[in-house]
């Protein structure tokens, strides 16, 4: 592309501004280093982030990683204006995960693809993560910012993490520690969490016409869909590091895309089975607004959402009373939901029982 007043090609008139890249890292610096931990070797500006591993405290130290984005709920926060939110989404996608398997997690790497930087809109997400990364202790050690002119509209942006982790060998949770008799405890998500989004937006925007400011009386006094669609992923990592230290647990689950029954069944060996009874909890109001709204099935809801629980942990029967006291002490909604039963048949998880209604 070609500059006008001077008759030259310049990478600025072909829409990617280092200049203004420049600036939106000045911006984020003071918020990336807010989240350093004490392993995190050196400062922002250098090609790799360094992590010093204390081979010290452990004895036999295994890394977990995990990659995941925030997906279509950006195009929420896009309508709204509002771009730090999706920064703790994308922080609670990637070390829920991590902390599925007992890992601590140790540090994260951002990436956001944009159609044109804006410093201060850069600077609002980077502040989302860095927000995430302090309440999971997750060190945000860099990332990179990419401007894709002619390829995204100005106003567009997506985002990715990978974090990574570690625990020791033989602490790993899992399937191989399941067995028949373990009970398993709900933790309660803050809502629709980062997934099925592209399945409300079809409905309530699309379909129905709402808008996002439009007031729904059962999300309560004055909140808007916007609103309660931007709702921030509940982070669990800290949570379920606790709990492990504090009880006996056999394995978690992050609810995530494919729901419960998807998601407990892949921490389940070949000869048990899981039964999550309904009535033992009530979903959010966003769900039945979703499912009445667009004449959703049950089994379709079931598979797209979390439908109000965001982790599961699975105990020995005698570790519940205490798992649901630590829990409760760490302020995260917690109560039984199923049990691990002999496998019997293809379904992995049955959910039985009807929601109570509110």
């Amino acid at each position: 592309m070609t500059d006008t007043t001077t008759g030259s090609s310049t990478y600025a008139a072909a829409g990617v501004d280092i200049d203004a890249g420049d600036r939106a890292v000045e911006l984020m610096k003071s918020k990336v280093r807010s989240t350093f931990r004490p392993e995190v070797v050196g400062d922002l500006g250098g090609f790799a982030g360094l992590v010093r591993l204390d081979t010290e405290k452990y004895r036999k130290p295994m890394l977990a990683s995990s990659t995941d984005g925030v997906g279509t709920k950006l195009v929420i926060a896009r309508q709204m204006d509002i771009h730090d939110t999706v920064g703790v989404d994308l922080v609670a996608m990637v070390v829920d995960d991590l902390v599925v398997c007992g890992a601590e997690p140790l540090f994260l790497l951002d990436y956001i693809a944009c159609g044109a930087v804006e410093p201060e809109k850069i600077s609002q997400i980077v502040g989302g993560i860095a927000d995430g990364c302090r309440w999971a202790r997750c060190a945000l050690v860099g990332g990179e910012t990419a401007e894709h002119p002619g390829v995204m509209g100005v106003d567009e942006y997506d985002l990715s993490a990978t974090g990574v982790g570690v625990v020791e060998s033989d602490d790993v949770l899992g399937p191989h520690l399941v067995k028949t008799g373990d009970v398993i405890i709900a933790m309660g998500s803050s809502g629709m969490h980062s997934n099925g989004y592209s399945l409300a937006r079809h409905i309530l925007l699309e379909n129905k016409g709402l808008g996002l400011e439009t007031e729904v009386a059962e999300f309560g006094s004055q909140r808007t869909l916007g609103q309660e669609l931007l709702t921030p992923t509940r982070i669990y990592a800290r949570d379920c590091l606790t709990l492990i230290a504090e009880t006996e647990v056999h394995a978690l689950s992050h609810i995530t895309g494919g729901g419960i029954a998807g998601n407990v069944s892949r921490v389940l060996p070949s000869n048990v089975d899981a039964v999550v009874d309904r009535s033992t909890w009530i979903p959010q109001p966003i769900f039945s607004y979703i499912a009445a709204n667009g004449n959703v099935a049950q089994a379709e809801m079931e598979r797209t959402f979390n439908m109000g629980i965001g982790m599961t942990a699975v105990v020995p029967a005698a570790e519940v009373d205490r798992a649901l006291a630590v829990l409760t002490a760490q302020k995260v909604p917690a109560w039984v939901c199923g049990e691990i039963v002999r496998g019997d048949g293809p379904s992995k998880v049955r959910m039985v029982g009807t929601h109570p209604t509110a």
